[in-house]
């Protein structure tokens, strides 16, 4: 059985995941057949990009997103929109109000990663011998 599942990728405590299609049996990190989106957790807010062409395609052909990647979908509101292209609403039409929203929530949305990063570099730096300004 395929499954749309994340696909863990990135250094030691820094994740970020890949959402791929692979089949039920493959290690998680393992084989997949296709790359459909990524996920990175780590800026705030998180960061979801989909290619929902390509995810209609395989959610058509009997792929099943596993219950992280289908509450990542539902947030963005890419399940509600392939329920509409299943009842018989135009395919083009629905992936250009996808990419409407992903360009408004983009726009709308200042990224920035974890403080916790910045805040451990400063430590670093205060460690190998610089001396902090006051």
């Amino acid at each position: 059985m395929l499954r749309i599942r994340l696909r863990r990728v990135g250094l030691k405590k820094q994740p970020s995941y890949r959402m791929v299609v692979a089949e039920n049996e493959w290690p998680r990190d393992g084989r997949f057949l296709e790359i459909v989106g990524r996920y990175n957790p780590r800026t705030h807010p998180e960061t979801v990009e989909v290619n929902e062409e390509r995810l209609y395609h395989w959610l058509k052909n009997g792929a099943r997103p596993t219950d992280s990647v289908a509450q990542l979908l539902t947030k963005q509101g890419t399940l509600g929109r392939f329920e509409r292209v299943q009842k018989g609403e135009d395919l083009p039409a629905v992936l250009a109000e996808a990419q409407a929203a992903a360009e408004t929530a983009r726009a709308n949305t200042p990224r920035r990663t974890n403080p916790d990063t910045a805040t451990a570099k400063s430590k670093k730096n205060l460690k190998t011998g610089q001396k902090k300004k006051k």
